[in-house]
């Protein structure tokens, strides 16, 4: 188990998943605040790093594409203060920090966790249902069912088609777009055999955006459905199989032996280190890693 506390949240590993709760200072952004306890799978993580300042550094936590709704989402948008997966650390919790890091790329190592994309969601996205209300509406989510109310800002064309209830079934895609400079933003539900090329401003499926303190909350909505719509990578399901027949179903590989998988693991690392894969000092590292395990 590693761990480090600081003002700006907590981050827990326990060889298998990283847990990242936000911390209560007043500089945590409310987005984070409002996502909560973030907890990130092993396989779902591509890299960590500490970067060192003066003051105060960062850990980063990068996480494999594909892998988390939010992230794509978000397509890179996050600015700094809202991105979960970075944690202000302070100048005397260095040696922690460290600590923390070479346990997480250690576990990165012996588990053989690839950095390639994935083509399945490995979280599963914020929790439903979730309501926020920012710019000229009012987005709520139950998991199933988006529903956007308008307020007294909303352009009177688009006010007056009413509340919209539109199921995740509908949906292609979700887009969200933060204002940016004297460009609004929006939050965009593209609907099936429904295009539209029309501002937020008079699109009955989207809420436009002016940048104000509760527009990335959106984000959070945006995530919740792109967690319930077909992963963008996945294999296309073209329905070949015969009518009447079954798919095929994968047949489960036996549950291998925790010990007999760390002496494989062992014997695995003693073949990268020999063919000068790993050095000298990351399989003594990973080797005691091991043995600790055992």
């Amino acid at each position: 188990m590693a761990e480090i506390i600081q003002k700006d949240g907590t981050w827990t590993f326990d060889g298998d998943t990283l847990r990242l709760t936000p911390g209560r200072d007043k500089n945590v952004s409310l987005l984070r605040s409002t996502l909560g306890e973030t907890t990130v799978p092993l396989a779902a993580i591509s890299r960590i790093s500490l970067e060192q300042g003066k003051r105060s550094g960062r850990l980063r936590l990068r996480l494999r594409d594909g892998a988390d709704p939010l992230l794509h989402a978000a397509a890179g948008r996050l600015t700094e203060p809202h991105d979960p997966y970075q944690l202000i650390v302070e100048s005397d919790r260095y040696g922690v920090a460290e600590y923390f890091t070479e346990e997480v790329r250690t576990a990165l190592l012996l588990d053989q966790v690839p950095s390639d994309p994935v083509d399945e969601y490995l979280l599963p996205g914020p929790s439903v249902p979730l309501s926020v209300s920012a710019g000229d509406g009012t987005v709520s989510f139950d998991g199933e069912r988006v529903r956007l109310e308008w307020n007294w800002k909303t352009e009177d064309a688009k006010a007056a088609a009413g509340t919209r209830t539109l199921s995740v079934t509908d949906l292609t895609a979700v887009e969200w777009q933060p204002a940016s400079g004297l460009e609004n933003g929006h939050l965009r539900f593209h609907v099936r055999h429904a295009p539209t090329k029309a501002p937020a401003k008079y699109d009955p499926n989207s809420v436009e955006l002016w940048g104000f303190k509760k527009d990335p909350l959106m984000v959070l909505v945006a995530a919740a459905v792109q967690a319930r719509l077909p992963h963008p990578a996945a294999p296309f399901d073209d329905g070949a199989s015969r009518e009447g027949e079954a798919a095929p179903q994968p047949v489960p590989s036996p549950a291998e032996d925790g010990h007999d998988a760390l002496l494989r693991r062992l014997r695995e690392l003693g073949e990268l280190h020999r063919s000068g894969v790993l050095t000298d000092e990351e399989f003594t590292l990973a080797k005691q890693a091991i043995l600790k395990r055992m």
